[in-house]
């Protein structure tokens, strides 16, 4: 039997992780950040909002399902490389249709595995999301080079990412049954489950370049508009913040998610900050300061809105709520406009944490359309 090829991961810190070529052969770098769901690694390798990050499973097997083609988020995988302890020896699963390992192959993901993805964990939440590279076959060299190449590749911070994954044209996915309400949707990383449960509800949704001009953008007179999940530093985002303050002042019903919520907020006034390490699972509770109410959900953003939870804060569009925060860090998780219609949440509520507690937020979203 061949000995298993190596890989190495190289942080920007000089720490190095060496494991077994896992995936696609070669070399990649990114912003190595760790993601805690048991499950839905598929949904995660496909949402684009990894885009330019080496993702870092802290669940100990990855790949028991396998892969299949009805659950990717996006057209390909975004992640920039994959870091996994022990990856299955062969998917068991009905709607499995091949190997995960064989499909990070074909899409040119490089990956590693065999290592103790806990230890690096720990050291990306002590010191932080940090650069790293995974290095395999003929990129494989000394690590004073390898570091160099990864101290040598952008920061996260002031990245601006959402044109490498929008949409080339806009497209429309129909509604389900009759059409209760047309929306329009900024695509700066959308996910393809978002449509998906829009159009469960009645609602048609066209779906629109993140370089849309206001024209392009309410071409047809909506009745709302959605601004969606992507990668990057919001504040670099200057055309997307300045749609959206021209949507609020001309009062369409606007809702937003995650980095939605990021770009929402900045027209509002607010700023943004990166946070040390970010949220990444399935299990995050947030607070709805509204009513109480405590929902588990999905989350995937490594900046955040400033502010104080609960708080009621003056804007350009009058006063905003700090309406939802997470009681693990106290970071704010949503606005809610009080005399525009907008709002906005920081986490997925296209995506099923185990328990489908955000899913009202499309009705939520219906509804305010519905009282236009």
């Amino acid at each position: 039997m061949s000995r298993p090829e190596e890989a190495v991961l190289v942080l920007e810190d000089g720490s190095v992780h060496r494991g077994e070529a896992f995936g696609a052969r070669g070399r990649t770098l990114g912003e190595a950040v760790f993601a805690t769901g048991m499950t839905g690694y598929q949904e995660t390798l496909t949402d684009p909002s990894y885009h330019r990050q080496i993702v870092v499973a802290t669940a100990p097997h990855i790949g028991n399902t396998g892969w299949n083609d009805e659950d990717d988020e996006s057209s390909r995988i975004h992640v920039a490389g994959y870091v996994v302890r022990d990856p299955a020896r062969r998917p068991s699963n009905w709607r499995s249709q091949r190997d995960l390992t064989d499909e990070l192959a074909r899409q040119g993901v490089v990956g590693l595995a065999g290592v103790d993805t806990r230890a690096i964990t720990r050291r990306l939440r002590e010191a932080g999301s940090m650069r790293a590279g995974i290095f395999s076959g003929d990129a494989l060299s000394d690590a004073t080079s390898m570091r160099a190449a990864v101290l040598d590749s952008p920061e996260m911070a002031g990245a601006d990412l959402a044109g490498a994954v929008t949409t080339g044209e806009p497209y429309t996915v129909p509604a389900v049954g009759t059409t209760r309400f047309r929306v329009a949707a900024l695509d700066l990383g959308i996910k393809a489950n978002t449509p998906r449960m829009l159009a469960e509800r009645g609602i048609e949704t066209r779906v629109v370049p993140a370089t849309a001009s206001i024209e392009e953008l309410l071409e047809g007179g909506p009745d709302g508009v959605f601004l969606s999940n992507g990668p990057g530093d919001p504040a670099t985002a200057s055309h997307a913040v300045a749609l959206t303050g021209e949507v609020l002042r001309r009062e369409v019903p606007l809702f937003g998610i995650c980095f939605g919520n990021q770009i929402l907020s900045r027209a509002l006034g607010l700023e943004t900050y990166k946070m040390r390490y970010g949220h990444r699972g399935i299990n995050i509770p947030v607070v709805d300061h509204t009513t109480g109410t405590v929902a588990i959900t999905s989350q995937n953003h490594g900046f955040a809105v400033a502010g104080e939870p609960g708080a009621r804060v003056s804007s350009p569009a009058g006063t905003v709520h700090l309406s939802h925060s997470c009681p693990n860090d106290g970071t704010v998780e949503g606005v809610t406009c009080e005399d525009v219609p907008a709002f906005s949440v920081q986490y997925h509520p296209e995506a099923a944490a185990g328990p489908h507690d955000a899913a009202d937020l499309f009705d939520r979203f219906a509804d305010l359309m519905g009282s236009r």
